[in-house]
This record gives structure tokens, C-alpha cells and sequence, in this order.
């Protein structure tokens, strides 16, 4: 075996062995963190599009691109449960004296 056919075999095994590490560290910790799966999804991030609801049978608009899924609207299709930024403002009573 030629120094190219070793130097290819090293670099298979170092990818097989990077994939086997990031598979058990995806197994143990989730890139999900502590957002659940969206509900309305089921963690996938796309829906049936309202293109594939039309009775002629035909599926493809603009927002699928001819697939049939859109983005689901309730996890802005990242497939978890996204926080929503609030903004809350407090005004100080005004005290009228009469």
C-alpha cells in the first residue's frame, strides 16, 4: 500500500471516530437545550402548507417551493419552543394632591 492509500485510510477512521464522539454527545446532552419539542410540528419545524389543502390535488406555491412544507408558525420553524422577549414598562402613580 502507497503512501496516498494510508494517508486516505487515516483520514476515514479519524472521521468515523469524530462521528462516534459527537453522536454520544449528542445522545447525552441535546442541542436542543431546555426548549422542548414544538407541539404543533413535533420538533420537525415544517408543516403541511395550506397550498396542499386546495381540492384540484396540486401541491407547490411560493412559501413550500413546491414541497408541500412551510415553516411551522408556532416555533418560527427552529422545531422547539422559542422565548419571547417582553417588555414591560412601569409608570410611578402620581400623587395629586387636592
Amino acid at each position: 500500500m502507497g503512501p496516498i492509500v494510508l494517508t486516505q485510510v487515516a483520514t476515514g477512521l479519524s472521521v468515523l471516530v469524530g462521528a462516534v464522539l459527537v453522536k454520544s454527545v449528542m445522545d447525552q446532552k441535546p442541542m436542543a437545550g431546555p426548549f422542548r419539542r414544538c407541539p404543533t410540528c413535533n420538533g420537525t419545524g415544517r408543516v403541511t402548507c395550506i397550498c396542499s389543502r386546495w381540492s384540484d390535488g396540486d401541491v407547490g406555491c411560493r412559501t413550500c417551493a413546491g414541497s408541500g412544507r412551510m415553516a411551522c408558525s408556532s416555533c418560527g420553524g427552529s422545531g422547539t419552543g422559542r422565548p419571547l422577549p417582553v417588555q414591560i414598562s412601569v409608570r410611578q402613580p402620581t400623587n395629586r394632591s387636592s
